[in-house]
């Protein structure tokens, strides 16, 4: 089906594998069935950009090594993005990464971030080593949870976008998701109702205008009702949208094949 090996790279506050359950939901089970054996990109949930970075090249250099292909594709959901686009443009990896799919991914920044930095008592030393210990609980080697955050705030993603641009040499493309009403995901109930007041349409942490980025990037739904941020990685919604979800993902890994990726 693909030319190039899969990665999946989760967003903050997930972790590839908890307890025996993968974070992506159906969807590495239904791309098995179409014979895509998914790799997974084991960043922290909580760490800051050059170490996730730094962790995802690792990732990528021993897929390359143990399938003998010479780039890969990567799809990667919320902060996965940005963590990626860091490897890329900082560790040069733009020869190694065929094609970077985001999904729901704060591109342009977090307005929650922005929201959550604004108490002065999260920015006191105490708070951060607080933020780390709890960063652990994940299971994260380095954990930051207050870096993360804050590079995720819309003036951090600023200065982010005018040093690492696009790489000629991977095909990109941006994925985004809203919810239509708040009653949608009772996960994202309030965080959807701030966002729609702060920056319009969004899937319940990530705004769509946000999410826009690159040179393609296009709305992904089902059928005529919205999808969370959590529901486009199979963390919530019935059997139903799960399903739908996962044919999502199928269709554009066959998109990606079609191009000879």
């Amino acid at each position: 089906m693909l030319k190039y090996p899969l990665v999946l790279v989760h967003g903050i506050a997930a972790v590839d594998r908890w307890r025996g359950h993968e974070f992506w939901g159906p969807i590495p089970a239904a791309l098995r069935v179409r014979g895509v054996e998914p790799r997974f990109g084991r960043t922290d949930s909580w760490g800051g950009l050059d170490s996730n970075a730094a962790a995802l090249a690792s990732t990528v250099d021993r897929v390359l090594r143990e399938t003998g292909a010479d780039r890969v594709n990567i799809v990667a959901h919320s902060k996965g993005g940005i963590d990626a686009r860091a490897m890329i443009h900082s560790h040069g990896y733009g020869d190694r990464v065929a094609s970077l799919t985001t999904v729901c991914t704060p591109h342009r920044g977090a307005e929650l971030a922005d929201l959550a930095l604004r108490p002065k008592g999260v920015h006191s030393p105490f708070a951060r080593r607080a933020l780390r210990l709890f960063g652990r609980f994940f299971g994260d080697g380095n954990p930051d949870p207050y870096e993360a955050v804050r590079q995720l705030s819309t003036e951090s993603m600023a200065r982010f976008n005018a040093e690492a641009r696009p790489d000629p040499a991977v095909r990109y493309r941006s994925l985004y998701t809203v919810m239509e009403n708040p009653f949608e995901d009772a996960l994202f109930f309030l965080s959807n109702l701030y966002l729609a007041r702060k920056a319009g349409r969004n899937d319940g942490i990530v705004s769509a205008a946000s999410a826009r980025w690159g040179p393609e990037s296009r709305e992904i739904r089902a059928g005529k009702r919205g999808i969370s941020h959590g529901a486009v990685v199979g963390m919530s919604g019935g059997k139903s949208l799960r399903d739908v979800v996962a044919g999502i993902y199928v269709s554009l890994l066959e998109e990606l094949a079609a191009e000879g990726f």
